[in-house]
């Protein structure tokens, strides 16, 4: 019945889009798009204002859009660095009208273009919900004091987690709870056995662009409680045959022995006539990382005396300006070859270091990340709707620390392999003259298998395979101009098939282990969002929103953890999320301003807790809610000062009453609610010359009391704050040669991160690291 009303939903769509697309006589609309030096802007998007159709310009700044119905249109162009531009256009039936765009240079982040947040091209200031997007310039800045991506997302999204200094990011959630990682929309998460090692999935050097999405959603399915992360990959630079960027650099402490690493990277790129490709390898060794005291920060799943190799392709064949064909690739890996052992602190007194020492077990670290992705694109599949179609995989394995609370210890690993298909449409839809918008439309399917095992063999999570058909639809209209309005659903259909197996054994000749039958889990479920904005004052342009999300989180800790004798009595209900925002942006002249409120809840949540050396998810509601202030001002035109600041809260109804007042409920752990985090920074640039100078507080939490003993719960003990100061400055030597210098923790602040302290244990009192630099000189040619 469930799988009827999906098929009917679809086809009522696409009779509708083709009944709103049976028009006659058609226009044409071709133009060019210009700077304020009268030169020409390649890769601007134009676009029919509420709406998907329209193109982008060519390395000439030129752009045809053709097939257009009779009558007033509003045009919109959009790039980065660029205030956008509208210009009302009066189609004529069977005519071609000619129009110019000259745009200005500004830094508003209303004028950036996403993709992730409706499987669209739309510009910010279209969007009814919270997005942060990390520029070519940003990241540029931002891997230049750390060329790590989880220090880079850390250091820039409000809401999210500061940086662990680690090779995982457990205890980095986004508002509160878990998020999806995604490269060019194909997940990394691992959302059926969370392993924290998503975010560091891939090198700075080969992204575009990070688009953040905040709060709930269900867009790209299973894992977004908190939102999503999509690395938007690079693409080809047009207009000469070949070119490229060179790279060599030195990073260590300035602080301590043994710590020089360096690290080299090469890209080419070009087109030759239909054809366009970049082509990218990068190879780091990282040295000895000391703390600002001149210790060796503990090797536990740590970033020194580690090897990292990113190996990038983007092949694509134009067929015609209207349809694209790409092929992806990219391989990362990140292994550790320490030469140290830890040295356990004394929790609040001494931190836990690294001390010269033979390493039990294999090398630790991410072994593999796979990702291959085939793209097909028609911006005129049928009448004016446009099709993207995806096929993809994903391979990922990791492998963690030999630990002792194994019998006879070991070392666990998580292999997951995805392999997915996707088709995404969008259909213009003009109702009336002040009336338009456009319809996306579509579907999922994923098939994910992840397992937890040790690398000596035993089974510690049965092999889960997941497979999820999600037909989904996104309607947005633009009423007068101005009114922004957005509805959508998605409907899950998610099969999971898991073998009979057995629990690990706690002792000699299987001691303790349980065999459990195995069996299928369905989830069925139907998620909404709907949202709206108002776009027309720049001076004030709010926006409030609903969505859903759904998702089935950490399913192998459940199993591992079974008490049961089959899968059908453990508790394996899906989380679903309701989240709540409202915001606004603004821009008064050369000051810009964001703020967002949210409240999100769930009937079920995921709070880790550690029972008898055993980790557990405590099911229970969920109630999390902050709120997020951005402010940049141009002081001039070569300097600009902002800064944000982000405050997250969380608690459980633990005696399930519907209250989250009482005296047995609780506050949600550190692990999932970072303490409040503020960054400042100073971007300045001057000809030749960028300097970016970054600050970041993370705040105090101090929510729970520790046992009779004096010993904290896992994510319970107290969050002292500490503050890190970060340059980054660059000089173009020649137009080709330019040398960057960042330098991590400037001040050799003595600090711990949040999860080196909410553990509230000996082992994982590590500090972070002190001074860093980062010496790198690239030559573009």
């Amino acid at each position: 019945m469930h799988s009827r009303v999906i098929l009917v939903f679809l086809l009522f769509i696409f009779v509708l889009s083709q009944n709103l697309l049976a028009q006659t006589e058609k226009g044409t609309v071709k133009g060019i798009v210009k700077n304020s030096f009268n030169q020409p802007v390649p890769s601007a998007h134009v676009l029919i204002k509420g709406s998907g159709v329209g193109a982008q310009t060519d390395e000439n700044g030129s752009f045809v859009v053709t097939d257009l119905a009779p009558g007033a249109v509003v045009f919109t162009v959009s790039s980065l660095g660029f205030a956008p531009q509208e210009k009302k256009v009066r189609v004529g039936s069977g005519e071609v009208t000619t129009i110019e765009f000259n745009l200005e240079q500004n830094t508003s982040q209303l004028d950036e273009i996403i993709v992730s947040a409706s499987r669209r091209v739309e510009s910010l200031s279209e969007t009814p919900s919270s997005v942060t997007v990390i520029s070519p310039r940003e990241i540029d800045a931002l891997s230049t004091v750390s060329p790590n991506i989880a220090n880079i997302v850390g250091y820039a999204v409000p809401g999210l987690g500061s940086p662990t200094n680690q090779t995982g990011n457990y205890g980095q959630t986004l508002r509160g709870r878990n998020l999806l990682v995604l490269i060019d929309g194909i997940p990394q998460s691992t959302p059926l056995r969370a392993g924290g090692r998503d975010i560091r999935s891939i090198d700075p050097s080969v992204i575009e662009r990070v688009e953040v999405i905040k709060g709930a959603t269900a867009i790209y399915g299973n894992g977004a409680d908190g939102g999503l992360i999509n690395y938007i990959t690079k693409v080809p630079r047009g207009g000469s045959k070949i070119g490229g960027l060179s790279q060599v650099g030195l990073t260590g402490n300035t602080k301590g022995d043994s710590t020089i690493g360096f690290r080299v990277s090469q890209q080419l790129f070009g087109q030759l006539n239909k054809f366009d490709y970049v082509v990218s390898g990068m190879y780091e060794k990282t040295g000895v990382y000391r703390d600002a005291e001149g210790q060796v920060i503990s090797p536990e799943y740590g970033l020194g005396e580690t090897k990292i190799y990113n190996a990038f392709t983007k092949l694509a064949y134009n067929f015609s300006q209207n349809q694209r064909l790409e092929l992806m690739y990219n391989f990362y890996s990140s292994n550790q070859h320490s030469a140290f052992v830890l040295k356990n602190g004394v929790f609040g007194k001494s931190p836990a270091i690294g001390v010269l020492g033979k390493r039990v077990g294999i090398d630790e670290g991410t072994r593999h990340n796979h990702n291959l992705n085939l793209q097909y694109t028609s911006k005129e599949i049928f009448g004016k709707t446009s099709l993207t179609a995806n096929v993809y995989l994903q391979d990922f394995w990791t492998v963690y620390s030999n630990s002792a609370s194994f019998y006879g210890s070991g070392q666990s690993e998580i292999v997951s392999n995805k392999k997915g298909l996707r088709v995404n449409l969008n259909t213009p839809l003009r109702l009336t003259d002040k009336i338009s918008g456009d319809v996306t439309y579509g579907f999922d399917l994923l098939n994910d298998k992840t397992a937890q095992s040790l690398v000596d063999g035993r089974v510690w999570v049965p092999k889960i395979d997941m497979r999820n058909l999600a037909p989904y639809a996104q309607l947005s209209v633009q009423w007068f101009d101005h009114l922004n309005l957005k509805a959508g659903a998605r409907a899950e259909n998610i099969r999971i098939q898991i073998n009979d197996y057995n629990t690990l054994a706690t002792g000699a000749n299987g001691a303790g282990s349980i065999a459990v039958k195995g069996g299928t889990l369905n989830y069925n479920a139907l998620v909404f969002n709907a949202g709206a904005r108002y776009s027309k004052f720049r001076l004030f342009n709010p926006f409030v929103s609903y969505s859903q999300s759904f998702s089935i989180f950490d399913l192998g800790r459940v199993l591992r953890a079974a008490r049961e004798s089959t899968i059908s009595k453990l508790e394996t209900k899906p989380i679903i999320v309701n989240n709540y925002e409202g915001g606004f942006s603004s821009q008064l002249g050369k000051l810009n301003l964001t703020a967002a409120y949210y409240y999100s809840t769930s009937k079920l949540g995921s709070n880790l807790l550690e029972v008898d050396g055993v980790y557990i998810a405590e099911r229970m509601p969920e109630r999390v809610w902050g709120y997020e202030v951005q402010v940049d001002y141009r002081v001039l035109s070569g300097l600009t000062l902002g800064g944000n600041y982000a405050y997250v809260e969380g608690k459980g109804d633990k005696d399930q009453d519907g209250s989250f007042g009482g005296e047995k409920d609780i506050y949600l752990n550190s692990n999932r609610i970072t303490p409040a985090k503020i960054t400042a920074y100073a971007k300045f640039s001057h000809k030749n010359l960028n300097i970016d100078l970054n600050w970041m507080y993370v705040g105090n939490r101090n929510r729970f009391k520790p046992n009779e003993k004096g010993i904290y719960a896992l994510g319970e003990a107290p969050i002292e704050s500490f503050n890190l100061w970060n340059l980054a400055a660059a000089y173009k030597i020649t137009k080709q040669l330019k040398l960057s210098l960042g330098v991590e923790n400037l001040l050799n602040t003595a600090y711990y991160p949040t999860i080196a302290q909410f553990y509230g244990n000996d082992s994982n009192y590590t500090r972070g690291n002190g001074r860093r630099f980062n010496l790198v000189l690239g030559y573009a040619f």
